[in-house]
């Protein structure tokens, strides 16, 4: 492949030293049964991921100088498949949480919801329309913790209830580690959040806003989880739901904050579009 002009998007050689033992180990893990080692470089194809994400491109229309769409899309697809993508993003952010003092494991989360409008395409069955936000689509579900970097994501449809995404989320943190004890939620998380965190250990508490109080106003601890979700929409993709399947959705968040975490553990700046 010819040398390519870099985008603002691409790892630097020192985020892609935090990435490709991760590859490397996956790539001796899938052996091709010719013994090919592979047409692409693995780092173009992480950058075209991160292009794409932060464009918000269809696949086709990716620059040319990347590897070709169908090569992209079979990685995108079968690290989604197989975890990959979130094995990159948990290791970053075990790093990123040891190198400010703290345990690679959180023990609070924050929960929250947020709801986006599904793009022309997307599957009606795995869509719906969140009445109270006035938006048809998916609903994301965050669980974060208190530096706000993702433990753990659902996405389902945006006529599900809190309580449901809440639940799962609660499944998922369980599942992946045994130091959370506390989650913090807002009001439009019920009872039913609660039992269930009990049932997995952890300890639900509902913030309640100040009757007092009017307009958005952050509360303590749980704005972490509203600045979340404010970083994700920097990358296009996530400002609309365009995937067929919920997990690649899930994937696109991991891919996104991937790339936060590589640029925090590097001291590299957010890329500045508001001129573009």
């Amino acid at each position: 492949m010819s040398e390519r002009k870099s985008c603002k998007t691409d790892v630097s050689d020192e985020q892609w030293a935090l990435v490709e033992p991760v590859i490397i180990a996956w790539k001796g893990a899938h052996p091709s049964v010719s013994g090919h080692q592979g047409r692409y470089e693995m780092r173009e194809i992480v950058n075209a991921l991160l292009y794409q994400g932060r464009t918000g491109c269809q696949w086709d229309l990716l620059p040319h100088d990347f590897p070709p769409p169908g090569a992209v899309k079979y990685y995108f697809y079968i690290w989604r498949d197989d975890g990959t993508d979130q094995t990159i993003h948990d290791l970053l952010r075990w790093q990123v949480r040891e190198k400010t003092g703290r345990k690679a494991d959180p023990s609070l989360v924050v929960l929250d919801t947020q709801s986006v409008h599904a793009a022309a395409g997307v599957p009606a069955g795995s869509t719906g329309r969140d009445a109270a936000k006035k938006v048809a689509g998916r609903k994301r579900g965050l669980a974060v913790d208190v530096l706000g970097l993702v433990i753990a994501v659902v996405v389902a449809a945006a006529s599900a209830h809190d309580n449901a995404v809440g639940i799962a989320l609660l499944d998922k943190v369980a599942a992946d580690t045994d130091a959370v004890e506390k989650a913090l939620v807002d009001q439009g998380f019920k009872n039913a959040v609660v039992v269930h965190g009990e049932k997995v250990g952890i300890a639900v508490e509902v913030v309640e806003r100040n009757p007092a109080q009017s307009g958005f106003v952050p509360q303590a601890k749980r704005w972490v989880v509203e600045r979340a979700y404010g970083i994700l929409m920097l990358s296009r993709r996530l400002v609309r739901d365009y995937e067929h399947r919920p997990r690649s959705s899930e994937s696109r968040v991991y891919w996104a904050m991937t790339a936060v975490i590589l640029r925090r553990l590097t001291g590299a700046t957010t890329p500045a579009w508001r001129t573009a």
